[in-house]
This record gives structure tokens, C-alpha cells and sequence, in this order.
């Protein structure tokens, strides 16, 4: 072991501040009789304004125009150029005609498994139109046992999983009461615990055998009714049959994570026989390149529900698409707006007091149709499947008595990818972290996936352009202003990193 002299030391220093300058040399080689002699050449490298750089330029060009800028104070410009823009223009001039405001949801019926695996399916779902597409008969053309994801099958598998519970009022798919009952709002508030599968288990048989005897108890009443009715001792003042207690307290287990494969090998490998876009994890999808787990995303969740149970608006995180199945045996009730109009529900929350990226909330339905917004409205049986597309609004609740598994897709598409860089930005704007990084995951990309369309091409190429540009530029400025700059390096399934305070990656 030898000590390092202070010498050492100021050399390691040195290459901490940044690479040495040098200057380019190139030998010519010029021929002269039979002499060989080579001519010295200084290589004159031109540097290209910064404002001038495009995705045609190379790595180093990028590099030697950040280094030529003079910025001051921090550099901030979009991942994204409006130019590369591939959503589908949206005129609002005309109010849409009342039975436009409901229009029909996009419904496939699937007759047998080269029909899922068609790519007509995949063009379908991932299209920029269809906001929504319900698959009819998924688990039936594809053979899928859901039986494994039914409330007996998870106690017998795993009983002591956790589970999250929102405990929340029972009402009506179509309204949404505030407190005192005097009017609809938007807001929605659920209290959060927890329990395990096997007690929320025990919690939907007791509130499906409590619905039966009310049930058994409406039905005699019904007859006793009848039979009042029909008696001679009748008279008109008969009293009124009994209405069920509104407002009743719900509780919905959500946030089931499946995502072990140990303990649920069986469930998770059922999966695999679906069409290979819709998979949990798939070359062809973006969250497979994201290069660790996201719960909930790029794993399986899985909700048990009873009716009324409800999951309030929302986009997904990042605007990525999402598959989920309902297990049955009840059904579940959807509603979904087109990404063109997220703004506008955006508007409403503020308008009601709630957040609409982090808040809960159930869109009054009136309020909708008086904005001109269309909104799908539809039942979701036991075996479909529902593809929400990019960026599409939507709030569920149950009708029945079921549960239901879920998890994030991204196709690449150029749709897909730019509504989850405009989300990114966006999120930074609201000081909202973003769940899926997804500068960290562009890199990934360009790295393992040879992308053939030329608008999603461009995209990536602009974003990691810009990429480099923050890094080069902030990275120029800490040098100097004295900073030292460590070099951190990764570990397999370690995930990427955001700012403590602003939630920037």
C-alpha cells in the first residue's frame, strides 16, 4: 500500500473538473516519389448555435453547442416539440347533438383465439379515437381460468395478504351526494385501512348473504302488498312499502398486490396466454424497459368489490394505457371521456375544491353534458376485458358483487408516448411526482427497442436531444460554481431518482 502524494492528488482533482481540453490533430499522408511524409492538421471543429441544433445533429455537435451557450440561471425547455404533435384535432365550435353526449362504446366480440391475436385488435385498442374498447368473451375465446383470482381461490392461495381498504357511502353509479344530501358535488372522500384477503373475504360473503335475506324481506313484502291490495278491508290510505336505507357504509378492498411470483405462480402465469400487447410485461411495451417494478403498473393489482364499491376519475399514472378483467361474478359499471377533455374535468375539480391529479372525485354527470363533454357509459360483465387507451378519463363502480384485476400497458405508439412525456411535464409543472420516469426510460428504449415508426422515432430523438442538453448545460454550471460531481453508479432493479423537494428526475 502506498500513500498518495498531494501531487496524486491534485491530478484525480483535475479530472473531476471535467475532461481536458485538446485540440484535434490529423496526420495526412502525402506521397512524394518513393518518400511516404505525413503532413500535421489541426481539425477545425465547428460549433453549431444552440438554437440551431435538431435531432440530425450528432452527440458531440449537442455537446460542443451546450458547452458554446452562455445560459444563465436554470435552462428549461419541453421534452417535446408541438410540431411532432400526433393528437387528433378537436373542434368545439359546434355543441355536440344531445345523443352524441352518450355515444356507444366500442364493443368486440371475440369468437376465437386468432381473433385476439389479431393485429387488427392491437391497431383497434391503441387508435387515438377509440378513448375505450370492451373485448366480450376474452376469457372465454382464450380459455382463461379466472377461476384462480376468485375470492375462495386467493384465501386458499394466500389468505394473510394484505390488503388496502376505502371505506365509502353507497349511492347510485349516476350520482354523487354531498354530505347532507341537499345536492350533487364532485368531491368523493373514502377513509383509508387495512385488513387481509381472508377477512375482506369473509366481509363480501356476509354483505352478499345480508342482500339476499333483504331481499327475501322486500319479496314478502311485496306480497303482503299485493294481497292488502286485493283485501276488501283495503282502503286507500294503505301504508307505502318500505324504501332500503340510503347512504348505507361500504367498504371496497383495493391495491391487491400480485406482483410475487412465488405466491401467485398459478394466477400470474394464466396471464401469458394473452395476446402479447396486453401482457404485464412484453418487449413491445414501454413499462417493460422501465428497468424496475412499479407497483400496480408493471404488475398485477387485483380489487374485490361489492356493489357500490367505487373507483373514483382518474387518468392513469403517466397516461399509460390499462388492461383489467373483470372475475365476476357481478358486473362492473364504467364511464370514460376522451383525453381531449381532460382539461376541462380539470377545471371542474378546481372549481369544486379538489386536486385533480392527487384529489378524489366523481364527475357530476350534468355538469359534463351543459360542457358539450361525450361520455361512454357502459357494463363491464365477468370475463371482458377493458382496454383503457392513452390518456382516457374514467371512473368505475360496481353493480355486483366481484372482483377485478388490473395493470398499466405502453404500446409504442407515438399517441402513447407523447400523452405520457406531456403527463411527465405536467406533473413537474403541479409539483406532482411522475410514477413512471420517463427520461430514464426513453434512454432504455433507444437502447433495447428498434422503434420503426417515424413519429415515435422522432419523439424519442427529440427527448433525448433535449436530455442531453439539461445534463450538459447543469452539468457546465456546477463546474462552474466549484461543485464536485460524483459519478453514481446502478444496481440491477434499482429504481430511478427524484429531487426530495420538487420531485424532478
Amino acid at each position: 500500500f502506498t500513500a498518495l502524494c498531494s501531487d496524486d492528488f491534485q491530478k484525480l482533482k483535475a479530472l473531476t473538473d471535467g475532461p481536458p481540453k485538446e485540440l484535434k490533430i490529423r496526420l495526412i499522408k502525402v506521397e512524394s516519389g518513393d518518400r511516404e511524409t505525413f503532413i500535421a492538421s489541426e481539425v477545425e471543429e465547428r460549433r453549431i448555435p444552440l438554437e440551431e441544433i435538431t435531432i440530425k445533429n450528432t452527440a458531440s455537435e449537442i455537446i460542443r453547442a451546450c458547452k458554446g451557450a452562455r445560459v444563465k440561471g436554470k435552462f428549461k425547455e419541453s421534452y417535446l416539440l408541438p410540431a411532432f404533435s400526433v393528437k387528433p384535432v378537436l373542434t368545439t365550435e359546434q355543441p355536440i347533438p344531445q345523443e352524441k353526449l352518450n355515444p356507444p362504446t366500442p364493443s368486440i366480440y371475440l369468437e376465437s383465439k386468432r381473433d385476439a391475436f389479431s393485429p387488427v385488435l392491437l391497431q383497434f385498442c391503441t387508435d387515438s379515437k377509440n378513448p375505450v374498447t370492451v373485448i366480450r368473451g376474452l376469457a372465454g375465446s382464450l380459455r382463461l381460468n379466472l377461476g384462480l383470482f376468485s375470492t375462495k381461490s386467493l384465501v386458499e392461495a394466500n389468505g394473510e395478504h394484505a390488503v388496502e381498504v376505502r371505506t365509502q357511502v353507497q349511492q347510485p353509479a349516476d350520482e354523487n351526494w354531498d354530505s347532507s344530501g341537499t345536492g350533487q358535488t364532485w368531491p368523493c372522500e373514502s377513509s383509508r385501512s387495512h385488513t387481509t384477503i381472508a377477512k375482506y373475504a369473509q366481509y363480501q360473503a356476509s354483505s352478499f348473504q345480508e342482500s339476499l335475506q333483504e331481499e327475501k324481506g322486500s319479496d314478502n313484502e311485496e306480497e303482503d302488498e299485493k294481497l292488502a291490495t286485493n283485501s276488501e278491508n283495503t282502503t286507500s290510505n294503505s301504508s307505502a312499502p318500505k324504501q332500503k336505507p340510503v347512504g348505507k357504509i361500504i367498504k371496497f378492498g383495493t391495491n391487491i398486490d400480485l406482483s410475487d411470483p412465488k405466491r401467485w405462480k398459478p394466477q400470474l402465469q394464466e396471464l401469458q396466454k394473452l395476446p402479447a400487447f396486453m401482457r404485464v410485461s412484453s418487449s413491445g411495451n414501454m413499462l417493460s424497459h422501465v428497468g424496475h417494478t412499479i407497483l400496480g403498473m408493471n404488475t398485477v393489482q387485483l380489487y374485490m368489490k361489492i356493489p357500490g364499491c367505487r373507483t373514483p376519475g382518474h387518468q392513469e399514472n403517466n397516461n399509460f394505457c390499462s388492461v383489467n378483467i373483470n372475475i365476476g361474478p357481478g358486473d362492473c359499471e364504467w364511464f370514460a371521456v376522451h383525453d381531449n377533455y381532460w382539461e376541462a374535468i380539470s377545471d371542474f375539480c378546481e372549481k369544486h375544491g379538489v386536486d385533480y391529479l392527487t384529489g378524489s372525485w366523481w364527475p357530476v354527470l350534468d355538469d359534463l353534458y351543459r360542457a358539450n363533454i361525450p361520455v361512454y357509459r357502459f357494463i363491464q360483465r365477468p370475463g371482458d376485458l377493458v382496454w383503457i387507451n392513452a390518456g382516457t378519463v374514467h371512473w368505475v363502480q360496481a353493480v355486483g358483487w366481484c372482483n377485478n384485476i388490473a395493470w398499466n400497458v405502453g404500446p409504442v405508439t407515438s399517441y402513447q408516448y407523447q400523452l405520457a412525456l406531456e403527463r411527465f411535464e405536467w406533473n413537474e409543472v403541479k409539483k406532482v411526482k411522475s410514477i413512471v420516469p420517463m427520461i430514464h426510460v426513453s434512454w432504455n428504449m433507444a437502447r433495447n427497442v428498434k422503434v420503426t415508426d417515424p413519429d415515435t422515432y422522432k419523439m424519442i430523438k427529440h427527448c433525448l436531444l433535449q436530455s442531453i442538453k439539461h445534463i450538459q448545460i447543469l452539468r457546465d454550471q456546477l463546474v462552474a460554481g466549484g461543485k464536485k460531481i460524483s459519478y453514481q453508479s446502478r444496481v440491477k432493479d434499482e429504481p430511478a431518482y427524484y429531487c426530495n423537494e420538487c420531485d424532478v428526475s
